[in-house]
């Protein structure tokens, strides 16, 4: 038997990097899950590697598509048990002297907006189960907010960790665990979007998704009388990022 046999998840950004990851291991514990995003190619893979489970693709920048998404997973599934809101992007232009009102939006929307609007349309059935987990994977800018993260993300993402302090002190008490992930540098496709895009000695040096998703596994298959509420999780190597940072400085175009 799987620690979690039984349980459905959610699981939001599921096509790539930490989402699939975490999708996988939490299939391989036995859970049902469910993976969402954009593109339904790279979901379906993910659903092909997990053996088992679904994938439907909503823009979760839209709240009215994220409405639909929730009364779709309410419709089939009942509801969840674990719900991860991993989706996330990063802007190209990173420093606080060119960042524009367009990029700042659709970093807040995907960061911020999606997950505090499917949070919302799911929790009841967390609440009715009386136990669940949701968890946010945020990052180290929301602890430590960097020009190299960018003024956009590291606001976004000390945004997200807010937020899940005040839904943690509003369901702790019927049985719904709230978990936020800040994971250091990890090799996933998000880095592209860096002013300087690491190179194969850089990212080598990196955590690895599954490396996060490891410590997901572990916060939802605690003893529902312990919660891990926040986790950081940093690369072992340190690695120099003098050059990343002047290049956040300096570009100020796509």
């Amino acid at each position: 038997m799987g620690a979690l046999d039984g349980r459905i998840a959610l699981v939001t950004g599921g096509g790539t990097g930490i989402g699939r990851a975490v999708a996988v291991d939490l299939a391989g514990a036995g859970a049902q899950v469910v993976v969402c995003g954009r593109r339904m190619a790279p979901l379906e893979e993910t659903v092909s590697m997990m053996g088992s489970g679904s994938a439907l693709s909503a823009d979760l920048t839209e709240p009215d598509a994220i409405e639909s998404l929730a009364r779709r997973v309410l419709e089939a599934q009942g509801g969840v048990d674990i719900l991860v809101n991993n989706a996330g992007f990063s802007s190209k232009i990173r420093s606080a002297r060119y960042i524009g009102a367009d990029e700042w939006r659709a970093v807040m929307d995907v960061n911020t907006l999606g997950p505090v609007i499917l949070t919302r349309a799911l929790l009841p059935s967390l609440v009715e189960r009386g136990h669940g987990d949701v968890v946010m994977i945020s990052s180290m800018a929301g602890l430590r907010p960097s020009i190299m993260a960018g003024v956009a993300y590291s606001a976004a993402k000390a945004a997200a960790r807010s937020y899940m302090d005040v839904l943690y002190q509003e369901v702790r008490g019927e049985g719904v665990r709230c978990t936020t992930i800040f994971p250091g540098e990890v090799d996933t496709p998000i880095l592209d979007n860096r002013a300087l895009p690491p190179d194969e000695s850089k990212r080598a040096l990196m955590m690895m998704p599954e490396d996060i998703s490891a410590a997901v596994l572990m916060s939802v298959c605690l003893p529902r009388r312990a919660t891990v509420t926040e986790l950081a999780i940093g690369a072992t190597h340190p690695r120099d990022m003098s050059a990343d940072v002047e290049a956040a400085k300096t570009k100020s175009t796509f």
